[in-house]
């Protein structure tokens, strides 16, 4: 596969309490603003919202089977947290390539939006390109 500056690639997911539950339970992360709607109801959102880095965690669903695609060694990530993700919205996680680099590796711009289009997650990954990919 050729690669190109601005080529993209996105992955779709309603989150669920099942996703959020599930998530807490790998992660050990209870806190109770995804657990506990009692308390998420007091606190500054007004209901449970889903972890961060869960909403983030798309972001390599699409690096690791669509673009670039199996076998991307994922190198580092950076990411902001700009909205919260609620039970029940639909996000999308995108990653666009910005920069072609020396040795197979890629600068890509890394960001999740909700329904509504309202950006929730935005970033930067660098990830080295899959080992049958370099060099082409």
């Amino acid at each position: 596969m050729a690669y190109q500056v601005g080529q993209s690639a996105s992955f779709s997911k309603t989150i669920s309490e099942t996703d959020v539950y599930g998530f807490a339970g790998i992660t050990g992360d209870f806190n109770p603003l995804h657990v506990n709607a009692r308390v998420a109801q007091t606190g500054q959102f007004g209901e449970r919202i889903a972890h961060g880095m869960l909403s983030a965690s798309f972001i390599s669903t699409v690096i690791a089977t669509s673009l670039p695609g199996p076998g991307t060694i994922y190198m580092s990530q950076e990411v902001k947290f700009l909205k919260p993700v609620k039970f029940g919205d639909t996000i999308t996680a995108t990653v666009v390539i910005k920069e072609l680099l020396e040795r197979g590796k890629v600068r890509l711009h890394t960001f999740v939006k909700n329904q509504d289009s309202e950006l929730v997650v935005n970033g930067f990954a660098l990830v080295k390109l899959p080992q049958a990919e370099v060099g082409k």
